[in-house]
């Protein structure tokens, strides 16, 4: 198992503070959950019906003209390399780890590829991962490149797989409308943008013909009657969508300011999460959790040594965080 954000329990275990006690943000998930429609008994009782209208509402949402269901995208992340056979995989790198440990696990020959690299290695490559916007970097590519990028690939039978989990926001510079496209693959990620990462519910976005292989694969009923009944109901409210795009951005905009004045500022980030790349991380990274507060770190052998900064909820948790900041800059005196 990769290590991921959230693990809240092995924290409060690991420190020895309650964990009702914690401000978790380690996540790049929206503190903000989603209010929850009735799910009744019969919802928990009945296998989940495929005629609910949630495709629908997903392809409408999502601006896709057709889409499969999955238990979270991380379901087709590790699912997709059984259907190719082997080959060369290049991931767009640094990005969600479950990526390349997918393909290799599958016995793909993966190489992990920085952006600049991309031109020189396609050539070679059957199929290429990129995660945009960049999870945890923050960054976005543009639509141009990446479809220039499907079509070399795909005059090959190569695939450009593009993981879009922080996209919600942005949604003009999804590339789901171009799905159709042979060859071409989007993940989207339910949990994030609606706060709602335990309905574990993701959407791939693809050509019909590998729609079909990726759900025959999986087989049936791999999402819940509640939680497409809970899905249906999210991406149906436009309203309570764009009330959650400007509180994202709004809180990332502040995040970013009080970063910036605690000597902090942030090398990248999108509007649920900022990531500071400081030779610091791994300290205050342990400073915060003495206290209670669960921040993102990423290191390692060749990585830059970074935090990840998700957003906080309530005004207290905003105080809580700068009240740790300042203190941590007066430990540093």
């Amino acid at each position: 198992m990769l290590e991921h954000g959230g693990r809240l329990r092995a924290a409060a275990q690991r420190y020895g503070i309650a964990q009702a006690q914690w401000l978790d943000l380690s996540t790049g998930i929206a503190p903000w959950a989603w209010p929850i429609p009735p799910i009744e008994a019969r919802d928990w009782a009945r296998l989940p019906e495929t005629d609910d209208g949630l495709e629908a509402a997903a392809c409408a949402y999502y601006g896709a003209a057709q889409l499969l269901p999955v238990a979270g995208s991380q379901a087709a992340i590790q699912a997709l390399p059984r259907l190719r056979g082997t080959g060369r995989v290049g991931v767009l790198s640094p990005c969600y780890a479950e990526h390349a440990h997918a393909w290799r696990k599958h016995g793909f020959l993966v190489r992990e590829v920085l952006e600049p690299e991309v031109e020189h290695f396609l050539e070679t490559l059957d199929v290429l991962v990129v995660v945009n916007p960049n999870n945890p970097t923050g960054r976005l590519l543009p639509t141009e490149r990446l479809l220039e990028w499907h079509a070399r690939l795909a005059e090959r039978g190569g695939w450009l797989v593009v993981d879009e989990a922080f996209m919600d926001n942005t949604p003009t510079l999804s590339l789901a409308a171009e799905t159709g496209r042979s060859g071409l693959i989007v993940l989207r990620s339910f949990g994030k943008f609606f706060g709602l990462a335990g309905v574990r519910l993701g959407f791939v976005l693809a050509e019909p013909g590998l729609l079909k292989a990726l759900a025959s694969e999986l087989g049936p009923w791999t999402v819940s009657g509640p939680s497409r009944k809970v899905g249906l109901a999210c991406l149906s409210d436009r309203e309570g969508q764009q009330r959650q795009r400007e509180r994202t951005e709004q809180a990332a905009a502040r995040l970013q300011a009080l970063l910036t004045a605690h000597g902090l500022p942030p090398d990248g980030g999108c509007a649920l999460f900022q990531r500071c790349v400081t030779d610091q991380a791994a300290a205050l990274y342990q400073f915060a959790a003495q206290r209670g507060v669960l921040l993102r770190l990423f290191s390692g052998e060749g990585a830059q040594s970074s935090l990840r900064f998700g957003l906080p909820a309530s005004e207290a948790d905003w105080q809580r965080l700068e009240s740790l900041l300042l203190d941590y800059r007066k430990d540093l005196r």
